[in-house]
């Protein structure tokens, strides 16, 4: 079972979420419109319903997948397309509240610092000292990981401790399975 650290920005999604849900109403009723209508506005009205549901049900899978998550002895990072980037529990050393650029598409915004969480590996973890990550979402190189607030839930000093105690409990947890929070 998957337990969910850090998640995505929800507001942001759901404000994404506005205009294909108005698309897909638009589409419904003129696909079930009561008034007889020509044949072809009912095609475009089932057209547009389709394409903003299929929008709609990638946002919502958006909306679920966390940015950081637990399962087992591994934590999971979800900062890529794809399968999330897997890092045993024991190379994770703690959390730390940091700024830096928001990499947001408006040129005034570029220069924009916003909140980070940065996460610290283990040294001897080689293996896991550089991935490849969506810029937009953070970086990874040497051995921190740096996810931008600006696509996760607002980050605060309060959350990071939260992060570095669950940290503690889960470490102790993976030496010891008799150990209960």
């Amino acid at each position: 079972m998957r337990e969910i650290w850090l998640h995505t920005n929800r507001r942001a999604i759901a404000f994404a979420m506005v205009l294909p849900g108005l698309v897909s109403l638009l589409g419904a009723t003129l696909l079930l419109w009561p008034v007889p209508t020509a044949p072809w506005l009912r095609w475009v009205g089932a057209g547009l319903a389709a394409i903003a549901l299929l929008v709609l049900g990638g946002l919502v899978a958006q909306w679920r997948q966390p940015r950081i998550s637990r399962r087992g002895g591994e934590m999971l990072f979800h900062l890529r397309g794809g399968g999330p980037i897997r890092v045993p529990l024991e190379f994770v050393e703690g959390f730390l509240l940091g700024q830096g650029a928001s990499y947001l598409r408006n040129d005034a915004a570029q220069t924009a610092q916003v909140s980070t969480v940065v996460i610290r590996l283990a040294d001897r973890a080689t293996e896991y000292a550089q991935r490849d990550v969506k810029p937009a979402l953070g970086a990874w190189c040497n051995h921190y990981v740096t996810i931008r607030g600006t696509w996760c839930e607002p980050l605060s000093l309060a959350l990071i401790n939260q992060l570095n105690t669950r940290l503690a409990e889960a470490q102790a947890e993976s030496r010891d399975p008799q150990v209960k929070p």
